[in-house]
């Protein structure tokens, strides 16, 4: 397996999808590419800080989020909304 085999199915590995042959194919690959490695850490938090955000309300930042970004969004919806 290549690296570029192993982003397309990077999905379908962390859904528990792929067919147990293909995982082992990917498991092998997993074990000779530390890059790939580190991709799929770097992917599986971006997934998880994307679930998180889906989680949060519209209304209310999450908590860790930074002030000077709150600020940011909030001028950014209110330029939207006189555009209208």
């Amino acid at each position: 397996m290549t690296c570029r085999e192993f982003i397309e199915f990077l999905m379908e590995y962390l859904d528990g999808q792929l067919p147990a042959e293909q995982r082992s194919v990917f498991d092998a690959h997993l074990e000779e590419c530390p890059t790939c490695v580190e991709y799929l850490k770097s992917y599986q938090q971006s997934v998880e800080l994307c679930r998180a955000a889906c989680e949060c309300s519209a209304d209310e930042p999450p908590p860790e989020a930074p002030e000077q970004l709150v600020q940011a969004v909030l001028a950014a919806r209110r330029g939207q909304m006189s555009d209208e």
